[in-house]
This record gives structure tokens, C-alpha cells and sequence, in this order.
């Protein structure tokens, strides 16, 4: 393994680096920008079991640090996401990807994955139950670790590759979660996902986004992240990948050192579409400041 080397869930990533889903698409669009295979790899956009169109527009608000989004999980479905997207993504991408996968059922998360993992190109299954900006679906069963250890276990049933979950930080004890997850067979935990925020225009008296609430991520969510990064890796036996608010390579490092295995970039694409790359590039200066020889080495490093 190189000094950027990790090992998730049993694959070799080149680097921690991984961008987050909803922020770098199926991959394509920013590999018109760079070549995308310097990533470790990546979690395309969030999947379902049929078409969504998402929620009603305006669906975006500007915070300080930060800014909040209610898209919905727009997303063509995952027959299309098969039959169109991964070729797409295969042409310009030569390593295992993230599926990331939402559901409104029990039964929708089994069948998305199951189908997602039939498919050569997915190395990891995402499974998102943590989304704050749906109604009806998503965070319900992750705010709850009966129901979030119901998705696992039927998830498990069905595929043969790594299972993330990945949870809500919009919880009291995100602790319990995480290890009914594991008790119920996940091969990993991602957090966190989005808070739970939202914003009013002064000059009409209404919330800015049409869904009112939606999930505030950027760089003013990043201490809860490592707090709750820090509390998974120490409860649990599996792998963590670390996310909220990270836009450097000390970012990373901090997220590692509190327990993260890998490490996903979300709302710093969507300020600088370079963001991942410029990280990674930072990486070995940022290392040799600290006297870090290898990145899987600091692993869990704070105690």
C-alpha cells in the first residue's frame, strides 16, 4: 500500500478521498473537468427504486458556512441508472464505485440493492438512511435503530458486496444506530448526512426553500462531524467513512484521526468543482507537516 493507501471494507483505495452522493452526479460530468480516476472512488447520486422528479423548487438556501439543500432525491431510477448512467460512468472511469441507495420501504432499499449489486462496476452499496429533505422516506428509519437494523438486515439478504450505512446526525444517541446496524450485519457506517435546518426570507416572511426544511451541510457542520465520526469508530467494529463539512486536506486527516477510514467531500464540489482533487494533491504536504507516514496508520490515531 502507498502512503495514501486505505482499505475499505476489504477493497484497496488509492487514497481516502471519495466525493459525497448528490454533489459530483454520476461521475462524467466532472471527469469533463479532471480526470476523475486520481479519487479513491466515489458515491453517485442517491438512487431509487423508481423515477424522482424531486421536490418543488426553490430548493436551495445560502447559509454563513454552509447552505441548505431540499432536492429530493431527483434521480432517473434505478433501471436507468443501470442501463444508462454506468456505461456513461464506465467510459471515463476505471475503478469500482459507491452506489448510494434511498427507499421509502423496506422492500425498495432490498430491491435497489439487490440490483446494484449485480453490477460490475459497484464495489460498495451506500445505503442511505439518513435523508432529511424527503417526506416520508429516508431519515424515518434512520432516526431509529430498530428500523434502520431492519433496512441492513433485508439489504444483506439480497447482495453479496460491502453494505455502508449511512446515518442521520438528526438523532440523540447516534451510538445505539450504529451498532444495531452492525448487529444486523452492515460491513460499514458512513456519517454524517446533512442537519436538519432551514432559512426565512426577511422580505416575505417565508422560508426561502419550497420544503420549507432541508439538510444544511459546509465547513459550519464539520466539529459535529468529527464528534459523531469519533463516537461510531470507538463503538463499533467496522469501518467508518467520515463526511460533514470537509473542504481540506486537514480536514481529512482530523476526520481520520477521530476514526474514519475514508473520507467523503460533499458541499466543497459544489463551491469548487476541483475541490477532491486539490485535497488529494494536499495530502502528502499536509502529512509531512505532521509526521504522518501513511494515512491508514492514523486510522482511529486519537484516543
Amino acid at each position: 500500500m502507498g502512503r495514501l493507501s486505505v482499505n475499505l471494507c476489504g477493497i484497496e483505495l488509492d487514497n481516502p478521498i471519495i466525493p459525497a452522493s448528490g454533489t459530483f452526479g454520476f461521475g462524467y460530468e466532472f471527469a469533463e473537468l479532471y480526470d476523475i480516476n486520481c479519487l479513491g472512488t466515489f458515491s453517485f447520486k442517491g438512487t431509487t427504486k423508481d423515477p424522482r422528479f424531486g421536490n418543488p423548487t426553490p430548493r436551495i438556501a445560502e447559509c454563513k458556512n454552509g447552505m441548505i439543500n431540499a432536492v429530493g432525491l431527483q434521480n432517473p431510477g434505478v433501471e436507468k441508472v443501470i442501463s444508462e448512467e454506468l456505461p456513461k460512468l464506465k467510459r471515463c472511469f476505471n475503478k469500482k464505485v459507491m452506489a448510494n441507495v434511498s427507499g421509502f420501504a423496506v422492500e425498495d432499499y432490498a430491491y435497489t440493492c439487490e440490483r446494484l449489486d449485480k453490477e460490475e462496476q459497484v464495489g460498495w452499496l451506500e445505503v442511505n438512511v439518513s435523508c432529511p429533505n424527503v417526506h416520508g422516506g429516508g431519515m424515518s428509519f434512520g432516526t431509529n435503530p430498530e428500523a434502520a437494523a431492519e433496512v441492513t438486515a433485508a439489504v444483506k439478504k439480497v447482495t453479496t458486496k460491502p453494505v455502508i450505512i449511512k446515518l442521520s446526525p438528526n438523532v440523540t444517541d447516534i451510538v445505539s444506530i450504529a451498532k444495531a446496524c452492525e448487529a444486523a450485519g452492515a460491513d460499514g457506517i458512513s456519517l454524517i448526512n446533512t442537519l436538519l435546518g432551514m432559512r426565512i426570507d426577511l422580505r416575505t416572511k417565508k422560508p426561502v426553500i419550497a420544503n420549507k426544511m432541508g439538510g444544511f451541510s459546509g465547513d459550519a457542520i464539520f466539529p459535529v462531524a468529527v464528534r459523531m465520526v469519533y463516537q461510531v469508530a470507538n463503538a463499533v467494529n467496522i469501518p467508518v467513512v467520515g463526511m460533514g463539512g470537509v473542504s481540506t486536506a486537514e480536514d481529512v486527516i482530523e476526520l481520520m484521526l477521530a476514526g474514519a477510514t475514508a473520507v467523503e467531500v460533499g458541499a466543497a464540489n459544489l463551491v469548487n468543482p476541483f475541490a477532491c482533487r486539490d485535497i488529494i494533491n494536499d495530502l502528502p504536504a499536509a502529512m509531512d507537516k505532521y509526521k504522518i507516514n501513511s494515512l491508514q496508520g492514523i486510522i482511529g490515531g486519537c484516543k
